[in-house]
């Protein structure tokens, strides 16, 4: 695809001069990636009661200290995309991994709300400077255009299971050892990852900046944040992040809601985890015969249609399995779409400036959706005009990114 650019990118520099790849980079990142997901933001569902139990405090209060730590890591996602930039990703990614290990250490051992906060706080530091956005990054400049996706494809499928994992590893280590135990095993098991990056991660040759190519890069900068299609790109992964986060806090409810059993609608919203990994899978698959843009804007708009008929049909077993199904498959999609459009669109040598501008909206419609929805539904009493709020989201998502691909 070419780049809305044009002269601003010098010709060859697109692509930064991409290496054909590194493999060893990319299993390294897989497995740092799962280790960093699982120990500093998946565990912490596992902690939220014992910890407010401990701190004689109420799980509100805890669960604010988690959304401090995410508001930081999106306040800092520009800074630091400016950093991974003009420096690489080794030295951030092995210093974020090094605060993580230490912070989980802190955790351990406080006493009061206060010290939960300041180490949530130091998290989401750690978390911006360690996880997805950095890992993505890398990766975008040691791989080819052709080779990109398969590369992130490879990473994500292996870091989806962080959940899978470290949710029942962490459960188990609480109730055998308490809640204090359990982080300072997390803690060691995290500590593996500050070798792995500052061994593995490197930039590849040719691709430092120097003062012409920084002066080029900055002006594309400037020519990507003026582009129309930028901003597109911003509102459709906004308003689908503001989707896929409402109806993966409210689904269980709204099967209830239905006449369905918890067991049943537990099991039903449990197999989102499984359908991520499954359209990533096909979504990379279909960007060897069309556009990242098109395959996005479809399965964005298949997810608005299965938003639709989970009120219509989802009263039967069968209904609702076939809604969730078609919601579930996009579910996934934007984690491995965005990078690639940013980077086939715009200069791969401001990639992470690019991504960290995109950070800060999602985050706050990742955080304030399903407030907002919850809302909705205190007031209508039902969960049918959720759903449409859903789906009419996840069609304004598909709008914006089939637009982009229109020059």
């Amino acid at each position: 695809m070419s780049s809305p650019l044009g002269s601003a990118v010098p010709a060859g520099l697109q692509t930064g001069g991409h290496p054909p790849g590194n493999r060893t980079l990319v299993a390294v990142l897989a497995v740092t990636q799962t280790i960093g997901y699982g120990a500093l933001y998946y565990a912490f569902a596992v902690f939220l009661t014992p910890t407010a139990t401990d701190l004689h405090t109420s799980t509100t209060a805890v669960t604010g200290a988690y959304t401090a730590s995410i508001l930081t890591s999106a306040a800092l996602a520009i800074p630091i995309g400016r950093r991974l930039d003009r420096h690489g990703g080794r030295a951030l990614m092995t210093g974020g991994s090094l605060l993580g290990t230490v912070l989980l250490i802190a955790w351990s051992q406080i006493d009061q709300v206060w010290q939960l906060y300041a180490v949530q706080i130091g998290i989401g530091i750690a978390s911006a400077a360690s996880l997805y956005e950095a890992a993505f990054a890398v990766i975008i400049t040691w791989y080819r255009p052709e080779r990109r996706s398969a590369a992130l494809l490879a990473l994500t499928v292996v870091a989806g299971f962080a959940s899978t994992i470290f949710l029942p590893l962490t459960g188990w280590l609480v109730a055998a050892h308490g809640w204090r135990t359990a982080l300072l095993v997390l803690a060691a098991i995290h500590a593996v990852t500050v070798p792995l990056h500052a061994t593995v991660v490197r930039r590849p040759t040719g691709a430092r900046l120097d003062s012409v190519t920084e002066h080029d890069a900055a002006r594309s900068l400037r020519t990507a944040v003026s582009d129309r299609g930028f901003w597109l790109l911003a509102a459709g992964f906004t308003a689908h992040t503001a989707a896929s986060s409402t109806y993966s806090v409210l689904l269980i409810a709204a099967l209830i809601a239905l006449g369905h059993p918890p067991a049943f609608a537990a099991t039903i919203a449990g197999l989102l985890g499984v359908l991520s990994v499954t359209g990533r899978l096909i979504t990379t698959g279909l960007q060897r015969r069309y556009s990242t843009t098109t395959i996005t804007a479809v399965v964005f708009a298949v997810q608005a249609a299965a938003a639709l008929l989970l009120p219509a049909i989802g009263a039967g077993a069968g209904g609702a399995i076939i809604a969730v199904v078609g919601f579930g498959l996009g579910f996934g999609v934007a984690t491995i779409a965005k990078p690639v459009i940013l980077a086939e669109r715009y200069d791969t040598r401001r990639y992470a400036t690019l991504a960290g501008i995109l950070v800060a909206p999602t985050t706050l419609a990742k955080a304030g959706a399903p407030l907002a929805a919850a809302a909705l539904y205190a007031t209508t009493g039902s969960y049918t005009p959720v759903l449409i709020a859903v789906a009419a989201c996840c069609g304004v998502a598909a709008t914006a990114i089939a637009a982009c691909s229109r020059r």
